[in-house]
């Protein structure tokens, strides 16, 4: 036998037919192969989830980790005096005296453990409109220059407005400003704190004296995607541990709601007649 009959054999399949000689793969070069491994990977590769966070906080950095926060509008339209005796004050207050506060705080334990993240500041300008100041820290270390902050926005005849702010914010800020071993701002001003006169007014009335259930049915206001006030820390807490801004922004609009529920409120008890406000 030859050897070519001899190869021809070897080559013959189970089938009993000859296989075809495999011709040898041409040799690409290192660079062609590299492009073509590359684009492989790439189309085999599974699409990750976009993990980018969106840590966008609004307002102006004044100083790093503090921002500000500035909106002007058209609110109320006092007249230049405001009547306090809802508040069983004896004298009205001009209302370029007034200054409605709200923070959000870490927690409303209160006491060392508890600080203020943001405080809201709202007046109305000589022009009529409602100026809503918000300061907003994004790091701890900037809490002593929130505060310095704030203190430039009183002034020696200032006369607080707030809701339960006898009993939580001024002391909270009073707490802050003597750990930060600052001077408290808030001493000596008049305080119109508004949820005395509202329990005086509606207790029993409503099924509770909150901020919120008083803008419903003093205002009219109802809130619509509003994050509870209870969820503000975790909002802030999130942030710093580099969680998304989101929540920080409805914390910021939910702020800015409460100093506007603040002064419609106040302008409504102004206005309640004679005979209520003797109640």
């Amino acid at each position: 036998m030859s050897d070519l009959a001899a190869r021809l054999r070897q080559l013959r399949t189970q089938s009993g037919q000859a296989s075809r000689p495999t011709p040898a793969r041409p040799t690409l070069a290192p660079d062609v192969l590299e492009v073509i491994r590359r684009r492989a990977r790439m189309q085999g590769a599974v699409p990750q989830k976009n993990t980018a966070c969106d840590r966008f906080v609004p307002g102006v950095e004044i100083e790093p980790g503090l921002f500000l926060t500035e909106a002007l509008m058209d609110w109320g339209r006092p007249a230049p005096l405001i009547d306090t005796a809802f508040a069983r004050w004896t004298e009205p207050v001009p209302h370029r005296r007034l200054l409605h506060i709200d923070t959000e705080t870490t927690g409303l334990a209160g006491g060392t453990g508890t600080r203020a993240w943001m405080i809201g500041a709202a007046d109305w300008l000589a022009d009529g409109r409602f100026r809503i100041r918000q300061l907003t820290i994004t790091a701890i270390g900037a809490e002593a220059a929130m505060l310095r902050t704030f203190a430039t926005w009183l002034a020696p005849d200032t006369v607080l407005v707030s809701y339960n702010g006898k009993c939580y914010d001024a002391p909270l800020l009073a707490t802050r400003y003597r750990l930060a071993r600052l001077e408290n701002p808030l001493v000596g001003l008049g305080h119109l704190d508004l949820l005395h006169p509202v329990r005086r007014h509606w207790k029993g009335v409503w099924a509770n004296c909150r901020l919120a259930t008083a803008e419903r049915e003093l205002l009219g206001v109802v809130r619509e995607d509003d994050l509870p006030g209870a969820e503000a820390p975790a909002a802030w807490l999130s942030y710093l541990r580099g969680g998304s801004a989101v929540n920080l922004r409805r914390v910021l609009a939910h702020n800015q709601q409460d100093l506007k529920s603040l002064a419609g409120v106040l302008l409504h008890m102004a206005q309640l007649p004679p005979i209520c406000k003797a109640v």
